[in-house]
C-alpha cells in the first residue's frame, strides 16, 4: 500500500514507527529544505514530555503509553541526560495554590533540552531512512488534497492508497483549506487559548522551580474565563515562532546554557457558540494585528504595571529581557488585545501573587501574542483512508499526546489492513 504522510511532526513519528516495519512504502513530505530545519513540531522548541492524565489532550492515552514514548524519545539520546520532575506531589504546595482558587495540574515531566534536540531529531530521521520503505520528500509542501473514490490525490504528488495528514498547529493553512473544501469533516471547531508569555526573576520562583521544575494550574477568573499556565521554562529564553503569515511568542529552555529569568505563558481558554466556526482565524487575526503594531516580524513586549494600566511601556527597569532586541519592541498590548482577555490574565496573576509573592511585581514582562490553537476537531471515522493525528486533528496539545495519537492510528491501521 502507498501511504503518504504531510509533515514530520510528534504525531508523524510515532505513526511511522508503528508501521515501519511492514511491507508499506511511506512517503513522508515535508515543507522545509532538510531535517535539520524541520521544525518538529513542539520537539524544536524546549523538548519537554509531560505524563500525565490532566493535560495533553482529549483522547484516552494510558499512563503506561505514555512512559513507553518518553523513554522513546530519551533512548535516542546518546547521553540519556535530561532533567525531571512532579508536580504538585507536595501536598503543602497543592493545598496553599488549592485555598486560594487554583487547580494544580499534576503531571510527571522529562526536559530534553533545546539544546539536545537537533540529535534527537537526527536520530529519529537516520533511524527512519534506514527502512527501504521509508522515503523523505524535503522541499515539498502540499497546498491541496483531492479526496477520490478509493484514493487521495495530493496536489503535484499524485495519489496515495492511504493519506494521514499531521502538520501540527502551524499548519493551519492547508487545514483551513481542508475542511472549506471538505466541510463535513469538522466536527467541533470554537476553542482557541489566547494570552501572553510572562518573564520574572528566577528568584520569584526559586520554591517552585527547584521542587517541580514546572508548575501548571487552572483559574476561574471573574470574566468567567478559565486561564491556565502553560510551558514553564526556569531559568530559560524568550523566542519567536513563526507561523508563516504572523509570528507569535514562545519559551524554552537549554540543558546547560541558563538565563536569569523564568518564563511561562498564562493563557486564557475561550469556547465561542455558533454562528462561530473558525478558532485559527480569530487567533490569528489577533496575532496579526499585534504584529502590525510591533512592526515587521516582531511581538510587543510591555512591563506587567502597563500592561496593567493600559499604558505603553517605554522603559524597562530591573528585569530584562532574554528575547533578542531586535525581534520585539516597546509598546501595549491593550490596542491589540480584547479587553476581556486583559482582565482574565490580570485576574489570574493578581490572584496568583498571594501564593507566589513577587509575581505581580510591576517590571516583570510580558510579551504578546502568545497564541495556542486547539485546531478544529476533525471526524476521523467519516473517511477511512483519510486520517487527521497530532495538533492538527483538534485531539492533542502536547508531544507525547500527539506521537501517542500517531502510534494508535498506525495501530488501528494495520489491524485493518
Amino acid at each position: 500500500m502507498k501511504i503518504g504522510i504531510i509533515g514530520f511532526g510528534a504525531a508523524a513519528v510515532g505513526f511511522v514507527e508503528k508501521i515501519k516495519s511492514t511491507h508499506n512504502q511511506i512517503h513522508i513530505f515535508e515543507k522545509n529544505e532538510n531535517i535539520a530545519a524541520t521544525s518538529l513540531s513542539g520537539i524544536r522548541a524546549d523538548g519537554k514530555l509531560f505524563v500525565s492524565k490532566e493535560m495533553g489532550g482529549d483522547l484516552d492515552i494510558s499512563m503506561e503509553l505514555q512512559q513507553e514514548l518518553v523513554d522513546y524519545y530519551v533512548n535516542h539520546l546518546e547521553s540519556k541526560n535530561i532533567e525531571t520532575g512532579s508536580s504538585f506531589r507536595s501536598m503543602e504546595i497543592y493545598q496553599r495554590f488549592y485555598e486560594k482558587g487554583f487547580q494544580p495540574v499534576i503531571s510527571n515531566f522529562y526536559h530534553i533540552g533545546t539544546d539536545q534536540l537537533k540529535e534527537l531529531i537526527f536520530r529519529l530521521y537516520e533511524n527512519f531512512i534506514s527502512y527501504k520503505n521509508i522515503h523523505f520528500h524535503f522541499n515539498s509542501e502540499i497546498t491541496d488534497i483531492e479526496i477520490q473514490q478509493d484514493k487521495i490525490k495530493l496536489a503535484g504528488f499524485g495519489s496515495f492508497d492511504h493519506v494521514v495528514v499531521a502538520v501540527g498547529r502551524s499548519g493551519h493553512q492547508l487545514i483551513n483549506r481542508i475542511i472549506k473544501k471538505y466541510p463535513e469533516l469538522v466536527v467541533d471547531n470554537t476553542m482557541v487559548d489566547l494570552g501572553i508569555r510572562y518573564e520574572i526573576p528566577n528568584h520569584v520562583v526559586e520554591e517552585l522551580n527547584r521542587e517541580m521544575y514546572e508548575f501548571k494550574v487552572k483559574f476561574k477568573s471573574k470574566t468567567g474565563y478559565i486561564v491556565r499556565t502553560f510551558c514553564n521554562n526556569p531559568s530559560g529564553y524568550v523566542i519567536t515562532e513563526n507561523y508563516g503569515d504572523f509570528y507569535t511568542v514562545n519559551g524554552h529552555s537549554k540543558l546547560k546554557e541558563k538565563s536569569s529569568n523564568t518564563n511561562f505563558a498564562v493563557l486564557a481558554t475561550i469556547q465561542l457558540t455558533q454562528p462561530f466556526n473558525d478558532p485559527i482565524g480569530y487567533g490569528s487575526y489577533v496575532a496579526k494585528l499585534t504584529n502590525l503594531l510591533a512592526g515587521k516580524d516582531k511581538i510587543i513586549l510591555q512591563t506587567y504595571h502597563n500592561f496593567k494600566h493600559s499604558k505603553r511601556t517605554k522603559n524597562l527597569y530591573r528585569v530584562m529581557p532574554t528575547l533578542p532586541e531586535d525581534q520585539y519592541i516597546l509598546g501595549d498590548i491593550n490596542l491589540a488585545y480584547p479587553r476581556r482577555i486583559i482582565e482574565s490574565i490580570i485576574d489570574f496573576i493578581e490572584n496568583l501573587d498571594p501564593v507566589i509573592p513577587g509575581v505581580a511585581n510591576p517590571d516583570n514582562l510580558v510579551y504578546a501574542p502568545e497564541i495556542k490553537f486547539f485546531t478544529t476537531k476533525i471526524d476521523n471515522q467519516r473517511i477511512s483512508n483519510f486520517n487527521f493525528i497530532g495538533d492538527c486533528s483538534g485531539a492533542t496539545r502536547s508531544i507525547i499526546y500527539a506521537t501517542a495519537h500517531g502510534y494508535l492510528m498506525g495501530e488501528k491501521f494495520l489491524s485493518a489492513e
